[in-house]
This record gives structure tokens, sequence and C-alpha cells, in this order.
């Protein structure tokens, strides 16, 4: 009997040490994601309310403060942090479609992740448009891919596993929507679903989703849309037309930031290539002027205009999707950390109450949601995920079919301008990863004779022995060698997303 009790015992602890590994490494991650994602919510939106207030009390500031924010911004990326420019979403992509480990150590690291929440913060402190969801999905992703040192032999699927439930718990703790996580998951990062994994998965997402309800409390993200029994006559109209728009907006969107050499000047891309912080210091000024024009809505990420518009408080331009378009662009050109998704929604809804001046007799909550879904999903050229966050946003289940008909005609729209935008700037981060250099020959002392074996022949010994010999041409060799190199790193290190434009096909 007393032998019974220790093997019992440590039956107990072997399973116990099996649950911790297989759940509750996941859970503890979940619990971290959705913490992280609610302080760093509070803290872009504090940043944000205090460049308003000083916007707002001295109109001008903007042309010298973004300029300044700008130059700062990409100097510290550049100096700092390669790998937290842009959304981050094509850097969890890279990982997962690579080596997770020898990715993730690059672009999923506590530096990487620390650099994303401080400079983004800096951006947004400037007026940026920049979105707070797509750096959370980084972040998430580098907090659960970090926890793989507490597992005593980590591997490739345990290391992509971790990654895919960190990212998708962080959209899930960003929008309120455990659902759109899920899917998102499934759509946008991996394009599958391996069953061995949904269990823990989606009890990630859930988790952070429930962290982010208990702090928050039990919201939606812009609110709720009130939607009649009875549908308008021209909804199936409003849907085709307000598709075409948004895709074909969006398209253009994403061929602007995939095809830079095509339209920047060359001035501007030299500027960009030799002084990257100058070219961010034009951008910001850029940024600024567009801000003021608008009479400052096309700073921040535009939820503030987005939930304005929906419930009926604020009165925009039709030309605000337009400058909001060049303010989005001018932000990612630099290359500064910052999301694309809640910009992205503010443009649809601009786009909404432009065609309400066709379609004047539908409601105006409607048709922001329809063009909000269709410039989304015409952007990322994931119609799912952008339907089913749309839906969870608004609380709009009364238009799932609407919602639905609009991100699928509006990502195929897309397609005819673009690749899908997050899987074209995830292969920048996927180009192999550079070699170290080789360990230096230790000279070795001449002698007077070579000496050979009698066994190999003296052809090749004595073309060895000529090739240690100088040549007239060495000095030129070794200069073309050397230009070869430089050229060679410089392809490896692949412009980061919004960062050097891209060569002409």
């Amino acid at each position: 009997m007393s032998r019974a009790q220790p093997l019992l015992s440590s039956g107990i602890v072997r399973r116990a040490r099996r649950l911790w590994r297989q759940y509750g490494i996941f859970w503890l991650g979940a619990i971290a994601v959705g913490l992280v994602a609610v302080l760093y919510a509070r803290l872009i939106d504090w940043g944000y309310e205090e460049f308003r207030a000083v916007q707002r009390e001295h109109v001008w500031a903007p042309l010298i403060i973004t300029p300044a924010v700008a130059a700062l911004a990409v100097w510290l990326t550049r100096k700092f942090f390669r790998g937290a420019e842009g959304s981050g979403i094509p850097q969890v992509i890279a990982t997962l479609h690579s080596k997770p480990g020898e990715y993730g150590a690059r672009l999923l690291s506590f530096r990487i992740l620390s650099g994303k929440i401080a400079v983004s913060f800096l951006a947004i402190l400037g007026g940026f448009t920049i979105g707070r969801e797509g750096p959370t999905v980084q972040v998430g992703a580098a907090l659960m891919f970090n926890l793989r040192r507490l597992y005593p032999r980590s591997n490739a699927l345990i290391e992509r596993q971790l990654v895919l439930a960190g990212a998708a718990a962080g959209l899930s703790a960003a929008f309120n929507t455990p659902l759109a996580g899920i899917v998102f998951a499934i759509e946008e990062l991996t394009r599958s679903f391996e069953a061995r994994a949904s269990g823990v998965l989606i009890t990630a997402i859930i988790i952070a989703g429930v962290i982010a309800l208990g702090l928050n409390g039990n919201y939606t993200y812009f609110g709720t849309i009130q939607i009649g029994a009875h549908f308008p006559n021209l909804l199936a109209l409003a849907v085709l037309l307000t598709a075409i728009i948004t895709g074909i907006a969006g398209g253009v969107f994403c061929w602007l930031l995939l095809n830079t050499a095509r339209w920047i000047p060359a001035p501007l891309r030299q500027l960009h290539g030799e002084r990257p912080v100058v070219f961010a210091a034009l951008c910001g000024f850029v940024i600024a002027a567009v801000g003021l024009i608008s009479g400052g809505t096309t700073f921040g990420s535009g939820y503030a205009e987005a939930r304005g518009l929906l419930d009926g408080h604020e009165q925009l331009s039709v030309f605000y999707p337009f400058l909001k378009m060049i303010s989005m662009v001018g932000s990612y050109l630099p290359g500064i950390p910052g999301g694309i998704f809640a910009p992205s929604l503010s443009i649809g809804a601009g786009f909404g109450n432009l065609l309400h001046m066709v379609f004047g007799s539908m409601q105006l909550p409607m048709l922001i949601a329809l063009a909000m879904v269709g410039y989304l999903a015409a952007v990322t050229q994931s119609p799912i995920t952008s339907f089913v966050i749309v839906m969870e946003m608004i609380n709009g289940h009364a238009l799932v079919i609407s919602l639905m008909a609009t991100a699928l005609i509006a990502s195929r729209v897309s397609r005819f301008f673009a690749p899908p935008l997050y899987e074209a700037l995830s292969e920048r981060y996927m180009a192999p990863l550079p070699r170290p250099a080789p360990a230096p020959v230790p000279e070795v002392p001449a002698v007077d004779a070579p000496e050979f074996d009698a066994s190999e022949p003296v052809a090749e010994v004595i073309a060895a022995d000529r090739s240690n010999e100088p040549s007239a041409d060495s000095s030129a060799d070794t200069s073309a060698r050397t230009s070869a190199d430089k050229r060679t790193d410089r392809q490896t290190d692949r412009p980061a997303e919004g960062g050097s434009p891209a060569p002409r096909p």
C-alpha cells in the first residue's frame, strides 16, 4: 500500500504537468494578452486625446508636431525596433508560414513588443492615421510566442500554435469580437484550421475576450444600430453599388502601398532610400496639412468620426474618405508602427455617408455598415473576417446576408487591382535570413618548397599553387566581390511594411 501511494502521486504530478503544458500555458498567455490589449487601447486613446487637446488649442501646431514626431518615430524604428513597422499582421503571417522559432525570435521578441507599443503611442501623439488593432495582433503573438520557454522541449508545432493563438486573441480583445478572432485565425493567418488545436485556440480567444470585457464592461465597438424589420426595396442595388465603389477604393489603396515605385517620383524615392528620417518628416507635414484642410477629422484612427456618423452626431464632408486615404497612405510610407483596421472602417463610414446622397431613402447607419465592411474587405481581401468583425462591432445580425454579400463582392473587385495586402507584405519578411560571416582562416606560414602527395595529379597542385599567387586583377576582383556582397545584403534586408519603395516588376 505504501508503494502504491508514491506511484499514484507521481502519476497525478505527470498528468498535472501534461495538462499545464497542453492548456495552462495557453490560458496564462490569453490572460496576459487580454490585459495588455486593454492597457494598450487605453494608452492609445489617452495619447490621441492629448493630441486633440493641443490641436484644438493651437490649430497650426500639427505643422510642427506631426513632422517632428514622424522623424523621431522612424529613427527609433530603424535604429532599435526593426520588425515593428506597419500593422504587425504581415510579421505574424511570415512567422507562421516560415520557421516559427527562427523568425519569431526576430519579429516577435520582447524588444519588438515594447517598440511596437512605444512607437505607435508616439505616432498617435503626433496625430498619425493609424489604428491599434493590427499592432495588438503582433503584441499578442509576441506575448504567446515567448511563453515557449515554459516548455521543456519546445518545437515548431508548439511555437506555431502559440503564435496563432496569441494573434487571434489579440484581435478578439482589441475589438471585443471573439468570433471574428476565430475566423481571422482561419482565413487570414493560416488559410486552414487544425482540428487538434481548435479547442485550445478557441479557449484562448474567449479568455482574452473575457478579460477585456471584465475591464471595459459589456460593449460593442461602434454601438448598436437599429434596423427595422422591413428592408428598403433598393437594398440589393445599394449592396452592389457600395461593394463596387468600396472595392475599387480599397484596391487602389492596396495598389498604392504595394507599387510605390510606380507612382512616387524618383527624387522622393531617392530621399526615402538615403535619408528616411527627412522623408518621414515630409510625410508628417503632408498629414498635418491634410488634417488642417479637413478640420482635424483625418487625424488619428477615425473611430470617433465613424461612431459619430453611426450615432447621427457627426457631419462629415463628402471629401472625408479621400482625404483620410491620403493621410493613411502618408502614415504608412515612412514605416511607422500602426494598424489599418480602424482607419479602414472610418474610410468605409465616409463612403457610406457619401452614398447616402444617392440612396437618400435608406437609413444612413445601414449604408455606413455596408460601406465599412466593403472597404475593410477590399483592403484585407478577407471577406469572412471583415463581415464578422463589422457584424459583431455594430450588433448587426439583421444585416448578416447584406454584409456578407458586400464583403464578397468588394473583395473580388479589389483583387483586380492588387493581391491580398497582408500576404504581399509578409513576403518582405520571409526572405532568407542572412547567414553568419565565415570564420577567418588563419594564415599559413610560407615555406620554401611546396609539399604534395605523389598520388595527387601534378596539374591540380600547380593550379592550386597558382591560385594563391596575387594577380594584377586581384584588387579589382576583391572590389567587385565587395560590391556584390553589399548588393546581396541590401536585397536580404528587405524593406519593411510601409518601408522603402518596392522595385519595378
